[in-house]
């Protein structure tokens, strides 16, 4: 478990008056919490400003990414402190409740991190918020161990037989949300449908057969759509209470069933699991977690006493208990089987227990895979089987207040950690403390006895790949050294795929591999080569979407089929355009205008690859280029045959060249090198490089935009710097800007390719990689929509858009 940042607020300086205010403040040590989404948005709430730098206690909830955790941004102001933030397993909906017993949940409608709207608040007058749970989507994916060698994805993984947790017309999930409040009542909201004009529909039920106070409180998924929730009121002589219920949309009604579950007591336990914690007088039950978040059987339950405290395992067992054999019949089993609670494990130590969280996926579909990680008032964290409560690994969290008042004059206040949470694939642990600075711990993997190697990365990226999941924490524990070895295992595994998993996912690879090429110094000429790639490939798909075939036949092949075979092989593009049917690949003028920054584009790196063929020679022991794919090559032949077809049709939407000579065809002369060039792309031919040096002599090369060197952590220089790396909130850190980076004068739109100016006014830009965007739409043709919509949740990395605006 190693340390690696911390991010702190601006020192604050101490008076008289705020003294008051940080003595106070410590009582609100529950409403500092964190939660990490599925896409590795951070959200985290604090009991102070960090944008005003005040020590006055202010109940805010901030988000941020985690590849860039200094730059927050502020969602709410709230005047009673929030007790739960919860992200739902889209990570687009973050809900929000506190102690008055409002919930919030927040969204952001175009996809913007900086620009969160209210979705729909529930008001539960008199309640305070403990616990919620989204509705469960009914998908579950997991690592099928017996066949974990298999070459084939779904043989690898599998689909794991899982219920929605509340199904619509014809069996479609929905979308809502369940809230447990401290008095016992339960409320489930069916969020509004904007598709279908639904309304909310809320309905409230009370937990148990009668309302009472409950202290600790977590909430999991059954597999047949229940939930599954485990109370108790903090007092170890109650028992720890369970419920089973289950949410019904009847009609335009919501009903909610809760039944009774077996309850256990802490002291059923055995003498050598109690000691002197649960005996104490003083003992308190401070935290109750369901042990898997998705069909669990077990609980672990965290008791404090005055200096040390005691962890607990509970699973539901079958037992068979004798029967009397004049209550029984003769021929059959003597016994009855009964499910009961029974004691596990135990863990104890000398401090207070402060937080306690376990994985919220498991990779594995077991409890001997994944860990509880447990903090304690000492700073310790501890990472523990949780089927055993073994540690594996433990670490001390050191934090430090910066205070511009000299020490004799600070008061002296006990920072503790308040809240952990792990990030959906179980790599990177959150810690925020009670000076609302946040920390990052990396943790050992989570599939039991698997190092940190080539072949656990490898499986973790396929499991983002089948699941849809961020990879973001995977990249911060990567070591630079595996990326080239993790990228070939990668690739080799993905080349095995049958034919249509390989069209349905192949983008998403791309976006895996330019994401750890990006790691490493040497690889970035690389990550720009497949960012090319991956925008070449997204062009071609765009523009073949729009052939249809002729409606007067209906022909063996496709028009995009007949393309790709007759422009294979060929080196003069008019040759092509004669073999072609022409009604096929007739597109509206109005259509190809709008799409003419795209064919412009094309041009572009089609010269800026055939410009860098003298150079290529000798290539042995280079790494992957973009002028030595001959699949990507042959791609840029079809994509000018398009061009060439869609030129005759609309001659303003051609590319624009700046030529020597006035009747120079620069198409033909493209597709022509490019066709000697796929001939042999290892060692070109002397003529094909006389050729291609001419080339800036006869038609002006426009410079491709190059990767922006972005500061964020997953970085060639992350893995140069010493860790712990001390941040500051809202303040960019140097250590991580990379060497030479020089902003352009221009900004570009990375998803339209047009130039936007030096400074325009309002820009997307994206969180991760940098790369910017326009806001305003352009021609508002189907074909145009269709491409924006295409980046419109994310950029082309997979990094989350945010607003730029310049005063």
């Amino acid at each position: 478990m190693e340390h690696i940042f911390t991010v702190t607020r601006r020192p604050v300086r101490i008076n008289n008056h705020s003294k008051y205010s940080l003595f106070n403040s410590c009582r609100f040590e529950k409403s500092v919490i964190c939660s990490i989404s599925c896409i590795n948005v951070i959200a985290f709430s604090t009991q102070s400003n960090i944008e005003e730098n005040s020590s006055f206690f202010s109940s805010n909830v901030y988000v941020a990414d985690l590849n860039t955790p200094w730059q927050v941004h502020k969602i709410l102001c709230n005047s009673a402190p929030v007790t739960v933030l919860q992200w739902d397993f889209t990570g687009k909906l973050l809900l929000i409740g506190d102690e008055n017993g409002c919930t919030r949940i927040y969204t952001t409608p175009d996809h913007i991190l900086n620009d969160w709207q209210l979705y729909l608040e529930v008001p539960l007058e008199g309640e305070h918020i403990l616990a919620a749970a989204f509705f469960h989507p009914g998908k579950k994916i997991c690592l099928n161990t017996e066949k974990k060698d298999s070459s084939c994805y779904f043989d690898k993984f599998s689909h794991v037989k899982f219920a929605c947790s509340v199904k619509q017309f014809g069996g479609r999930p929905s979308s809502g949300v369940l809230l447990l409040t401290t008095t016992g009542m339960l409320a489930a909201v069916l969020l509004p449908q904007t598709t279908t004009q639904t309304p909310m529909v809320m309905a409230t039920e009370c937990l148990g057969p009668s309302r009472g106070f409950i202290k600790n409180a977590d909430i999991c998924y059954g597999k047949n759509g229940h939930f599954l929730i485990a109370v108790s009121s903090g007092d170890p002589s109650m028992p720890v209470q369970c419920y089973t219920v289950s949410v019904k949309k009847i009609d335009d009604k919501c009903v909610i069933t809760s039944q009774t579950l077996l309850a256990f007591f802490l002291f059923e336990a055995p003498k050598e699991a109690l000691k002197q914690v649960i005996k104490d007088k003083n003992c308190t039950i401070s935290h109750i977690k369901w042990i898997m978040r998705e069909d669990a059987d077990s609980i672990v339950v965290a008791a404090n006493s005055n200096n040390q405290s005691c962890l607990q395992v509970w699973e539901l067992r079958e037992k068979p208990l004798p029967v009397h054999k004049s209550f029984g019949n003769t021929e059959s089993s003597q016994f009855f089987n009964r499910v009961v609670w029974q004691y596990q494990c135990h863990f104890q130590y000398s401090s207070k227990v402060t937080a306690l969280e376990i994985n919220k996926l498991s990779l594995i579909n077991s409890v001997s895979s994944g860990y509880i990680v447990v903090t304690f008032s000492d700073n310790t964290v501890h990472c523990l089987y949780r089927d055993t409560l073994k540690p594996i690994a433990s670490t001390s969290l050191a934090i430090a207040r910066q205070l511009e008042e000299p020490l004799s004059k600070v008061p002296r206040l006990n920072t503790k950690i308040a809240s952990i949470d792990l990030s959906w694939l179980g790599n990177v642990l959150l810690i925020m403390d009670s000076d609302d600075n946040l920390h990052l711990l990396k943790l050992p993997p989570q599939i039991e006895s698997t190092a940190l190697s080539v072949p656990y990365f490898t499986t973790v990226l396929e499991y983002c790949l089948i699941g849809g999941f961020d990879w973001l924490d995977l990249m911060l524990v990567l070591r630079p050294s595996m990326i080239e070895a993790v990228c070939d295992r990668l690739t080799e595994s993905f080349n095995r795929q049958p034919g249509f998993v390989q069209q349905f996912f192949y983008i998403q690879l791309l976006c895996i591999k330019v994401s750890l090429y990006r790691l490493s110094a040497n690889g970035q000429s690389k990550a720009n080569d497949l960012s090319s790639f991956l925008m070449l490939h997204s062009i071609s798909i765009a523009f073949k979407s729009l052939l249809r075939p002729s409606e007067m036949n209906t022909p063996e092949k496709s028009p995009a089929e007949s393309l790709a075979a007759e422009a294979e092989g060929q080196t003069d593009v008019d040759k092509v355009l004669m073999n072609l049917e022409a009604k096929e690949f007739t597109i509206e003028p109005s259509t190809l205008q709008s799409l003419q920054q795209l064919i412009q584009w094309i041009a572009d790196l089609a010269l800026n690859l055939l410009v860098k063929v003298p150079d290529s020679r000798p290539s042995i022991g280079k790494p992957y280029e973009l002028i030595k794919d001959v699949k990507a090559l042959n791609m840029l032949k079809e994509m000018l045959v398009l061009i060439r077809i869609w030129g005759l049709l609309r001659p303003a939407c051609l590319p624009v060249f700046i030529r020597s000579d006035a009747n120079m065809d620069v198409l033909a002369l493209l597709f022509r090198l490019l066709s000697r060039l796929v001939q042999n792309v290892n060692e070109p031919d002397d003529a094909l490089v006389d050729d291609c040096c001419l080339l800036p002599s006869q038609v002006q090369v426009q410079q491709m935009q190059a990767f922006s060197n972005r500061t964020v952590l997953a970085s060639p220089q992350f893995s140069q710097l010493i860790l712990p790396l001390q941040l500051e909130f809202n303040v960019e850190p140097e250590c991580l800007t990379a060497p030479g980076d020089v902003s352009s004068n221009q900004t570009i739109d990375s998803i339209r390719h047009l130039y936007l100016g030096k400074n325009p006014r309002v820009v997307k830009q994206c969180v991760r990689c940098g790369n910017s965007a326009g806001t305003t739409p352009l021609a508002r043709t189907a074909a145009i929509r269709a491409w924006d919509q295409r980046w419109s949740r994310s950029c082309q990395c997979g990094g989350q858009w945010k607003l730029q605006v310049c005063v």
